[in-house]
């Protein structure tokens, strides 16, 4: 069973967004401070697994095959760093699919917690979207942080007009993991401080 999962949105949360996808590796960027932010959650004995929307794949935008030599790039950059990403899943679905895999639906945290035997008690989620929000509450996960980068500022007055609030927002992913290695959910035999 893994203890202490942080699920995190990949465009905006760990790399740069792109308003037509990310298409090619060369197009992936890490946003200032993520690789750090990676290495310290393993450090602290976090396991993030990455949660996407992928449309792009059924757009016609990249392959299957593109998408997955992306995300190896992403890892091995990541554990080059130090850090490492558990696992990856991705809804490849159009908003229109009504698809339930798609954030803001809970379908891609359900499916990681039948993989690896997660207890949403002490899962946290980041993101920097409405959706990624509402996907954590509506997955019962213990714990949701709104990263300001990618669309955090817009998704920040959009979770207050509709009376929805993060747990805590913070400017990046550094912030975001050094307030969830301080305050985020501990092991069931722990309490978190």
């Amino acid at each position: 069973m893994l203890q202490r999962v942080v699920f995190l949105d990949r465009d905006g949360v760990i790399n740069r967004n792109f308003p037509d996808y990310i298409k090619r590796v060369e197009e992936f960027e890490f946003l200032p401070g993520s690789l750090e932010a990676l290495r310290h959650l393993a450090g602290c004995g976090f396991s993030p697994i990455v949660v996407t929307n992928q449309s792009g794949l059924h757009r016609g935008l990249f392959s299957p095959e593109t998408l997955a030599e992306i995300h190896r790039s992403m890892c091995a950059a990541v554990q080059a760093h130090g850090g490492f990403i558990c696992d990856i899943l991705v809804c490849p679905h159009m908003p229109t699919e009504d698809c339930p895999c798609r954030k803001p639906r809970p379908g891609l945290l359900t499916a990681a917690r039948s993989r690896h035997r997660i207890d949403f008690a002490t899962a946290v989620m980041v993101g920097d979207s409405v959706k990624d929000i509402e996907c954590a509450r509506n997955a019962g996960v213990r714990q949701a942080v709104l990263v300001r980068t990618g669309n955090g500022g817009e998704a920040e007055r959009a979770l207050s007009a509709h009376n929805l609030c993060p747990d805590f927002v913070a400017d990046d992913l550094r912030e975001a993991a050094l307030w969830i290695t301080q305050h985020g959910a501990a092991p069931v035999d722990q309490k978190a401080p």
